[in-house]
């Protein structure tokens, strides 16, 4: 195998035995295959789209069979042969309707390709994530490009599929999603084509998470600063992990008035932020554990049932594998899979109301209740800009810092802990993703009637972030790049790189990321990114501190 999609890849280069993530070869060598089987459904999309044939509900499978593929999402061979039959079935139903219109065109041998459906299947996949070096005709560059696409790519298909689920969409940016697939295996393309067609990416992944913003403000309202407990409370208990705040949403109607204390975990702790959702759900309680790296602790522990509605996802235990339920896109093989759009929660309840739950004794009872702030999304911060402004222009706020991202478990990450711990005391420190949770529950006080360190929300609340800055600059008639803001960023996985092409998509400069840059991007891309939009490597808190503040 190769894969070298995150930022946890061996050695820093690139998974060649084993996935650092725990996929296996064969895992990874289906979801290569499934990549090139949606690449050559593409231009039968494309062209049924221009006959006017109905191709909506294709593009939306086709966005959450390019998420499965994503890392810690699924790791189940035979939900992969599932949408690989999937998508073939509808590519040549689709290729019978435009014959049908009376287009007999030939196709291009990627979209006739037909694997053949025995023990080889793996060694195809092998053969076909090939294909794209190939394309490349040696040149490195363009095929760090095309991976660089190809994994922004997949992030924002992510976003588009989860805005979807709340009935938001744009067919134009599914007509984006089929285009850029069928345009990785173009061999007339120059490195300054490829540039832009990731900025590109990173153009209508902002346009995913604005619907995916609307589709979560529209059904539970805009976010508010709201405490989350840190402690349990006795009591039958649902553990939900991963983005899904829809799933979410349906699994606490499925759980009311049933007994059962509902907690989220990793990125859905800014669901308590939504005022809909706690108003219509008393039973949302409080927040159990950190961030995805640190499950394996964390589900062991857990009295109660679990469910995993979206990445992140580590290969399970098997101490707590039967407690342990996916929906969507996510899949492990003997996890126990709840199907739909709409999923029939009843046995992850029934296994909860089975389990012990919390105990009274498992309760701390000898100390205050420990809690953290959410709910800090760009209606809540530009609510009180006129409180920001006047603090910055009376001195009271030095600076900015939006510290946030994917976390993960490789060595390194205490940088951010780090850097947040010696943000000074007239500074604001902005958070999102899973990133924060290296420093989620510190206290570091206020600046009036300002919290110092503000949670903006999910990772796909970036989009609040961007906003919250292009409001301020707004009011302070300048331009973005020369507002008191650093961003400070950590990335793992592919939706991290969505949001780095939108932030340079958006022009904005000086961006350090770390813990490591991608082992994808080649000496000479990462030069042009340099140069052109100042990216840089974090090197270490105090340096980094002095260097912002300069």
């Amino acid at each position: 195998m190769f894969c070298e999609q995150c930022e946890q890849t061996a050695s820093g280069q690139g998974c060649h035995q084993w996935g650092a993530c725990g996929k296996g070869p064969e895992v990874n060598a289906l979801q290569d295959l499934l990549v090139y089987v949606l690449r050559g459904l593409a231009p039968v999309v494309l062209k049924a789209e221009a006959l006017g044939l109905p191709v909506r509900e294709i593009n939306a499978f086709t966005c959450e069979a390019l998420f499965a593929t994503m890392t810690n999402v699924n790791f189940d061979g035979d939900r992969f042969k599932t949408y690989i039959r999937q998508a073939l079935d509808r590519r040549n139903s689709l290729q019978a309707a435009i014959a049908s219109a009376g287009d007999t065109e030939p196709w291009p041998a990627i979209a006739t390709y037909e694997p053949q459906w025995d023990e080889s299947l793996s060694s195809q996949g092998q053969d076909a994530s090939l294909l794209l070096l190939q394309e490349a005709e040696g040149n490195i560059d363009i095929f760090s490009l095309k991976l660089t696409t190809l994994y922004g790519l997949k992030g924002m298909v992510a976003y588009a599929s989860h805005a979807w689920e709340l009935g938001q969409w744009d067919d134009n940016l599914f007509h984006f999603t089929q285009e850029i697939l069928s345009k990785l295996g173009d061999t007339h393309l120059e490195v300054g084509d490829w540039v832009a067609l990731a900025l590109a990416v990173g153009q209508w992944n902002f346009r995913a998470m604005e619907l995916l913003d609307s589709g979560h403000t529209g059904t539970y309202g805009h976010p508010v600063p709201t405490p989350v407990p840190l402690t349990a409370q006795a009591g039958k208990a649902i553990l939900v992990s991963g983005h899904d705040i829809k799933h979410l949403a349906t699994l606490l109607e499925q759980t009311r008035d049933r007994g059962i204390t509902v907690y989220t975990h990793g990125e859905l702790l800014p669901a308590h932020g939504y005022p809909k959702l706690k108003a219509d759900n008393p039973h949302l309680y409080g927040h159990y554990g950190t961030a995805w790296q640190n499950q394996v602790h964390d589900f062991a522990k857990f009295p109660g049932a679990i469910v995993v509605t979206t990445n992140c996802l580590m290969p399970p235990h098997g101490e707590y594998s039967p407690k342990l339920f996916t929906v969507g896109a996510v899949g492990y093989q003997g996890l126990q899979y709840l199907e739909g759009e709409t999923p029939d929660f009843e046995p992850a309840i029934a296994k909860a109301l089975e389990l012990p739950g919390f105990a009274a004794s498992d309760v701390e009872t000898d100390q205050p209740p420990r809690s953290v702030l959410t709910g800090f999304a760009h209606q809540a911060v530009l609510g009180v800009a006129d409180q920001v402004i006047e603090a910055v222009k009376s001195g009271k706020i030095r600076h900015f810092f939006l510290v946030g991202g994917c976390d993960g478990a490789k060595p390194g990450r205490t940088y951010y802990t780090e850097f947040v711990e010696k943000v000074p005391e007239d500074c604001i420190v902005l958070t999102l993703a899973c990133g924060k949770f290296r420093f989620f529950d510190k206290n570091l006080g206020h600046i009036g009637e300002l919290p110092r360190l503000m949670d903006v929300g999910q990772c796909n609340d970036a989009y609040s972030a961007i906003q919250i800055a292009l409001g301020l600059a707004t009011a302070f008639d300048i331009g973005v790049n020369e507002l008191p803001l650093s961003m400070v960023l950590s990335w793992y996985e592919q939706k991290a790189v969505a949001v780095l092409l939108t932030l340079l998509h958006l022009g904005i400069k000086d961006i350090r990321l770390g813990p490591t840059l991608p082992a994808f991007l080649s000496p000479n891309v990462l030069a042009i990114l340099s140069q052109t939009y100042q990216l840089k490597a974090i090197t270490t808190p105090d340096a980094d501190l002095a260097a912002c503040l300069a």
